[in-house]
């Protein structure tokens, strides 16, 4: 491989394996993970008229479907397959709520691009991935929440001076993930952009490092992790070009689950966890701790 390619394998290999190696092996690039809070368990008998419920119950564990490219948000550990981050907490968080201790949570990756597919056919029980709640998704699904309100930017090269915001990606390579509101966006706001789209967003970073592509663009939270793991390289620019309210997505017509991870979101939020998750994750990407966004209760 060329140089240039050596070191954006290296840089992958950072940004997937954080937190795992060797003894003796050099340590992960970025600030590294903090304690994380700890979850009581509630007795959920009380909450009824969920089949999606029953059949975890009747599994004996939930299954969650989740990102594992996304540093400080969801990440999977590739030599123990531990997946971490702020919506991993999330969904330990609400999970606790719905009876099932962490251990009792299976995380299943699923692509942007199959997230509707996958609670639809109930490979997974619910979603937690940096998942926008819009109207056109809640035709297919439903969403508790939103837990966090992120909004698209871009990701360049440190020392690009040419890119400063979206009105800058005239015939530039972007690259974001197929299937998401922020490819859907350029696609549609941006439409003299070239734009390039893969599975994941960690694969759109190989290639900015390697000079194929100009900037990625996605949630200004997504991005935050990569230019923290790498800040040599990597820097987040221009203002937020939209409003991405982060929801946990449920099968559609399961009413009785979506009320109940309303419920636990706020009891989460106001007995201090939802902060105390964030500042272990994404906040060590240095960005202080937001106020939680109204949950909508539709």
């Amino acid at each position: 491989m060329t140089g240039r390619a050596t070191f954006a394998a290296a840089v992958l290999l950072t940004l997937l394996a954080a937190g795992c190696g060797k003894a003796g092996t050099p340590p992960p690039k970025g600030p590294q993970p903090s304690s994380l809070p700890s979850y009581q368990v509630q007795d959920a008998a009380a909450i009824t008229g969920s089949p999606t419920l029953d059949a975890a119950r009747a599994r004996g564990h939930l299954v969650v479907g989740a990102k594992e490219d996304q540093p400080y948000l969801g990440q999977k550990n590739p030599a123990t397959g531990e997946y971490s981050g702020f919506d991993i907490e999330i969904a330990k968080m609400v999970g606790a709520d719905l009876g099932f201790a962490p251990d009792r949570i299976q995380f299943k990756t699923i692509a942007s691009a199959n997230r509707e597919t996958a609670l639809q056919n109930g490979q997974v029980d619910y979603y937690v991935g940096t998942y926008t709640i819009n109207d056109n998704r809640k035709k297919l699904v439903g969403f508790a929440g939103p837990y966090y309100l992120a909004g698209q930017s871009l990701l360049v090269g440190k020392n690009n001076t040419s890119i400063h915001g979206p009105e800058d990606l005239n015939g530039k390579k972007v690259c974001s993930a197929a299937g998401s509101t922020p490819y859907q966006r350029i696609q549609k706001q941006y439409p003299q952009a070239k734009l390039i789209a893969y599975d994941t967003y960690s694969a759109c970073v190989d290639n900015l490092i390697t000079g194929q592509v100009d900037a990625v663009t996605t949630d200004n939270s997504i991005l935050m992790g990569y230019a923290a793991k790498v800040p040599d390289e990597l820097k987040v620019v221009g203002p937020l070009f939209s409003k991405e309210p982060y929801g946990i997505g449920v099968p559609k017509n399961d009413t009785a689950l979506r009320y109940a991870l309303d419920d636990a979101l706020a009891r989460h939020e106001e007995n201090g966890d939802w902060k105390k998750a964030y500042d272990a994750t994404l906040g060590l990407s240095g960005v202080p701790a937001p106020t939680p966004p109204p949950i909508d209760r539709y």
